[in-house]
C-alpha cells in the first residue's frame, strides 16, 4: 500500500475532538513559470476537503490556488475516545487520498 498524503491527529478532551491534519500537496497555482524552461508551470491544486466523523460529514471544503503548498487544517467538534474520524481531498487533476484514523 502506498504511503498516504495524509497525517492526522484526533484527540477528544471534554467531549470536544480536535483534529488537526497536515496534507503533503504541491499546489501550483497555474501563474507561475519554470525558471529553466520558461514555460509555465500547470495548475494542481487541491478543489475538496471532506472530514467525517463516524461516517456522518462534519465539514466540506471548497478550496482553491490561494491555499498554501502542504496545506495544515484542524477542525473541532463533539465527539469522544474511539470514534473514527476519516478525511479525504481530491485535487483539479482527478487524484485524491483519505486517510481514516481513530479519536485518542
Amino acid at each position: 500500500m502506498a504511503k498516504s498524503s495524509i497525517k492526522i491527529r484526533a484527540k477528544a478532551k471534554d467531549g470536544v475532538v480536535t483534529v488537526k491534519t497536515l496534507i503533503s500537496h504541491k499546489m501550483e497555482t497555474g501563474l507561475r513559470k519554470d525558471k529553466k524552461t520558461g514555460k509555465v508551470i500547470p495548475a494542481h491544486f487541491i478543489e475538496s476537503v471532506d472530514c467525517e466523523h463516524n461516517g456522518a460529514a462534519v465539514v466540506n471544503a471548497e478550496w482553491g490556488v490561494a491555499i498554501s503548498k502542504n496545506p495544515y487544517m484542524s477542525i473541532k467538534f463533539a465527539g469522544a475516545s474511539g470514534d473514527s474520524v476519516k478525511l479525504s481531498w481530491k485535487d483539479n487533476t482527478g487524484k485524491s487520498d483519505s486517510f481514516e484514523t481513530k479519536v485518542k
